[in-house]
């Protein structure tokens, strides 16, 4: 456990990170165990998870960049 942290901030810091109850449910369960090894675990899971989702996004963002590239250099032809 967390010292000088209070369960139900550590609830909220999942919940901000974007965990689903389901998440927090389970991770709690290991939290309240003591089971700092399957806590981290979990953790480094949903991290990677969300990296994913931010390189797809900036792929996304990537392709329309492209696109307003493609659009103001012809403009300028």
């Amino acid at each position: 456990m967390l010292k000088n942290v209070s369960e139900q901030d550590v609830i909220q810091n999942l919940a901000d990170a974007g965990s689903d109850a389901d998440f927090i449910e389970n991770f709690m369960s290991y939290y309240r165990q003591g089971n700092e090894k399957m806590e981290l675990g979990l953790l480094e899971k949903h991290r990677s998870c969300i990296l994913d989702k931010l390189h797809e996004a900036q792929k996304e963002i990537d392709c329309l960049d492209y696109l307003v590239y493609q659009i103001r250099k012809q403009g300028k032809s």
